[in-house]
């Protein structure tokens, strides 16, 4: 099989790990990078090995016409890039937060549509190993029923007048923020493990004055069957672990049978009903980059769709339906109610 031809568009602090990524592939060639900044996408290339590099994404498109095109710039950028590059069987990667409003979103997704191009959303918590390794056990009926589910959200972050300007410093600007930006990968995640939610409520809060957007807040999410899931998340404080970025938080999953706890280590343990201590139940991961390697993971699984036929998880046009609960969640704390979803 021909070596598909891969392109990313930005290359800054999250690009970075999309570049390392592709550049650990098999069965891609990492053919140009384009950014804004001269010297960032000179040394993008350089480090990782890929052929070129641009300032402008317009001109590289056109002069690369690579197979796979990775985008990793700024939610206003996305719709734009992706009419770009759009065109008859190019499969376009997309980093979230995805397009600036769902109605956006819509457009990106029917603009690809219209010529044939696959568009997926990097949505990289699923891919996450510890994530995948409670997937298998839920599917294995480990737990036995599952009632209820708690994520505790605490990367410790976001206190103070310089919160993220070292990593991110365009965080202190989103007018809405936790769930726009780290929530929304807590309600694929939940839809990955439990299925569609039925219902939402939602109370948020904005705890450092110097952001414009809310830090902290609580979704309830309830599923047909009866089982609830709850984001509580605190950009401000943190949890016990040696890297806070490795897992972002700590899980909590309760069923008949056992209940499964992930700690900031990403160490899964297993307590049996009645017992009284749990055990470390052991699976393979890598701590490389970002989240147990997550971002490579990702990349890996929209690669084997492009190149395998393997099934595509993340399509931009199934993440609309988080769009459509983020909204909702931001409805309901407007509101202050339960909504139907």
């Amino acid at each position: 099989m021909t070596a598909k031809r891969v392109a990313v568009i930005g290359g800054g602090y999250f690009g970075r790990f999309h570049l390392d990524a592709w550049s650990r592939m098999s069965g891609v060639t990492c053919e140009a990078v384009a950014d804004l900044n001269p010297d960032t996408a000179k040394a993008a290339a350089e480090e990782f090995g890929f052929g070129s590099w641009y300032t402008d994404a317009e001109t590289m498109l056109a002069g690369v016409r690579p197979d796979i095109i990775d985008i990793t710039t700024p939610p206003h950028t996305h719709f734009d890039l992706i009419r770009k590059a759009a065109s008859d069987g190019v499969a376009i990667q997309c980093q979230k937060p995805f397009c600036t409003s769902l109605e956006e979103a819509r457009k990106a997704v029917d603009c690809a549509a219209s010529v044939n191009a696959t568009l997926s959303v990097h949505e990289n918590f699923r891919f996450q190993p510890w994530h995948r390794h409670t997937k298998t056990l839920l599917d294995d009926k480990t737990l036995g029923e599952v009632y209820q589910a708690t994520f505790r959200l605490r990367p410790g972050d976001g206190q103070g007048a310089d919160a993220y300007l070292s990593r991110q410093p365009y965080f202190q600007k989103m007018e809405r923020f936790l769930v726009r930006e780290t929530a929304i990968h807590l309600i694929d995640l939940f839809r990955y493990l439990f299925g569609e939610p039925s219902g939402v409520f939602a109370n948020l809060r904005r705890l450092n004055p110097v952001i414009k957007g809310e830090d902290a807040g609580l979704i309830l999410l309830e599923f047909p069957d009866g089982k609830t899931a709850l984001f509580d998340g605190n950009r401000l404080v943190d949890h016990s672990t040696d890297n806070t970025r490795r897992t972002l938080g700590e899980m909590l999953i309760e069923g008949s049978k056992a209940c499964l706890t992930l700690d900031g280590s990403g160490a899964i343990r297993l307590r049996a009903q009645g017992s009284v201590t749990g055990i470390d139940h052991r699976f393979d991961w890598h701590d490389h980059n970002f989240a147990g390697d997550c971002v490579y993971l990702t990349c890996c699984a929209f690669a084997g769709h492009v190149m395998h036929g393997t099934p595509l998880e993340n399509s931009a046009a199934d993440y609309l339906r988080n769009l459509e609960i983020q909204e909702r969640v931001y409805q309901s704390d407007a509101e202050k109610r339960w909504l139907p979803l």
